[in-house]
């Protein structure tokens, strides 16, 4: 990762480096095949791995803006000295390895870092091999930290230095942390609506950063697949197409303890009056809460229509009505309080549970996730000042005057 210089920059994009090392990951898994895989913190910054087995090494460097690489920058001779111990073990020019630097600085002209770039620029006249420039380099250092990796280079025989070094590619001007985002939607996003790219991206890096995380602290132990952020990207920009919405708060709870008991809103209150067990109230509330927040988001990413809201509630009041009329068409004013109690468990119990079978009470055709339906009833039993719908045939008679409204 990026190394702590002594200079005013050094402690910021040391702190951008660990952060640009998950987001670089992501656009590198992008730009790959779908068959390679990733472990992140392994071997070295990032590990790929290609289809035929070939391991790719890869060190990032988030270096401050104007900084360079020269032939004793400590930040590839630090990669040099992973290599190497890697290179070793694998048994050295038997090693299916190969070794990237990914810099956000520019190699010198001068550097014989040149020679390493992804596309170098042949100096003619140039006899000396690679080996002889890393080696006239090193001769120069004065760090104790570049001597001891000297050494250690100097351990491989000739054939073995140029075989290490020629497996060495440099990609340098490479892009800053706050330019990753803008990459993906533009590069890999273009089957998604412009508008909505940015939502999709937020969605993407936060179930990448989900599983990077589990990949850290060893929860999973499998590599990333280039394929899983292939699909994973499929599945929300699906969620954006005109008869889909996403779905963003499934297995969400409200910041508060839910308090089933005494909450005083008027959808619980309904609840309460036809004798519903505390923990389907617990899951009302639930219910509730992520419609509501559901819709708000919804709101703020502009993904509803103007006036589709207002007609999909029109939709549950009408289809609410209907039922409600063939549950209490039996009830007079002589009904007894149990058979009124059993009538209104039977209109929410349609509600809850048998309401998200039909297909027209859905608010696009692809949104079948049911907290949206059944929050929505709750939302309409919530309303001021008088509920929209309700559960027990006598509720505004009976406690109208106790919420302050008017049957």
């Amino acid at each position: 990762m990026t190394d702590t210089n002594n200079n005013q920059y050094s402690a910021g994009e040391q702190g951008l480096g660990y952060i640009y090392q998950p987001r670089f990951a992501l656009l590198r898994l992008l730009q790959l095949p779908e068959s390679t895989s990733i472990l992140i913190e392994k071997d070295d910054d990032l590990d790929f791995v290609d289809k035929g087995g070939v391991k790719t090494l890869a060190s990032l460097k988030h270096k401050a803006i104007g900084d360079r690489l020269t032939d004793l920058s400590i930040d590839f001779w630090k990669s040099v000295r992973i290599w190497l111990a890697r290179y070793s073990r694998d048994g050295r020019s038997e090693a299916s390895l190969r070794f990237f630097l990914f810099t956000t600085g520019a190699v010198s002209k001068t550097s014989f870092l040149r020679y390493f770039l992804d596309d170098p620029h042949s100096d003619e006249g140039e006899t000396a091999t690679l080996s002889q420039l890393a080696a006239d380099a090193l001769t120069k250092t004065e760090s104790k930290i570049i001597s001891a990796i000297a050494n250690e280079f100097h351990k491989l025989n000739e054939n073995e230095k140029q075989d290490f070094l020629g497996r060495i590619t440099i990609f340098d001007g490479g892009p800053r942390i706050s330019d990753v985002p803008s990459i993906i939607k533009d590069q890999h996003m273009r089957s998604v609506r412009r508008e909505f790219r940015e939502a999709v991206f937020e969605r993407l890096e936060g179930w990448w950063d989900d599983i990077v995380v589990r990949l850290l602290t060893g929860e999973r132990t499998e590599p990333i697949y280039g394929y899983e952020v292939s699909d994973k990207l499929s599945a929300f920009a699906e969620e954006y197409k005109s008869d889909n919405l996403p779905i963003t708060f499934r297995g969400k709870a409200p910041p508060n303890e839910i308090d089933a008991e005494n909450d005083a809103r008027l959808f619980v209150v309904q609840l309460r009056e036809i004798g519903i067990a505390s923990n389907r109230i617990r899951n009302a509330i639930l219910d509730y809460y992520r419609a509501f927040e559901q819709r708000s988001a919804w709101a703020r990413e502009n993904l509803l229509v103007s006036g589709e809201l207002e007609e999909y509630e029109d939709r549950l009041v009408d289809e609410w009505s209907r039922y409600r009329d063939v549950i209490f068409e039996d009830l007079d004013e002589e009904s007894a309080d149990t058979v009124l109690l059993e009538a209104g468990k039977a209109l929410y119990k349609w509600a809850d549970l048998e309401s998200g079978n039909i297909s027209a009470l859905r608010i696009r055709e692809r949104v079948t996730e049911p907290y949206v339906l059944r929050g929505g009833f709750h939302i309409l039993a919530n309303a001021r000042p008088l509920p929209r719908v309700y559960w027990h045939p006598r509720f505004l008679s009976r406690i109208g005057g106790l919420l302050g409204v008017t049957a």
